[in-house]
């Protein structure tokens, strides 16, 4: 049983998303740089799941990093989890919706801001809301 409270079955996650939006947000798969509909967009807003449409990320806290995914500064209070991802040689944070358990990126620390976060995100993992 999973520990997320939206849940669905796999074969309902295939049939609400995308085969790209599945291979990133239930596979834990990535976008390419640069190719994100996401990526280079300023609207006021809010960025939601793209699995279950909870509030991720405000407007206010996205910047351009130059990295080629949506780039935030801060999540919104209590609506990512984080976990210790050793994969690919690294050891990075990655991110997932609190809410039912979506890959959404990674975490950095080498945010320009005073959060110094700097969380990247797949355009695929998420929709706005203006």
């Amino acid at each position: 049983m999973s520990k997320y409270p939206y849940q669905k079955s796999e074969s309902d996650w295939k049939e609400q998303l995308s085969e790209e939006e599945y291979r990133v947000l239930r596979q834990k798969g990535t976008e390419r740089p640069f190719t994100g509909k996401y990526n280079i967009h300023f609207q006021k807003g809010t960025y939601t799941c793209k699995g279950c449409n909870t509030p991720l990320f405000e407007s206010s806290s996205k910047f351009d990093s130059g990295c080629g995914w949506p780039s935030f500064d801060e999540a919104i209070e209590g609506t990512v989890e984080y976990i210790r991802d050793t994969s690919h040689g690294m050891i990075r944070t990655e991110i997932l919706c609190n809410h039912c358990g979506g890959h959404l990126g990674h975490v950095f620390n080498d945010g320009p801001t005073a959060t110094g976060q700097r969380y990247c995100v797949n355009s695929l993992s998420i929709d706005f809301e203006s």
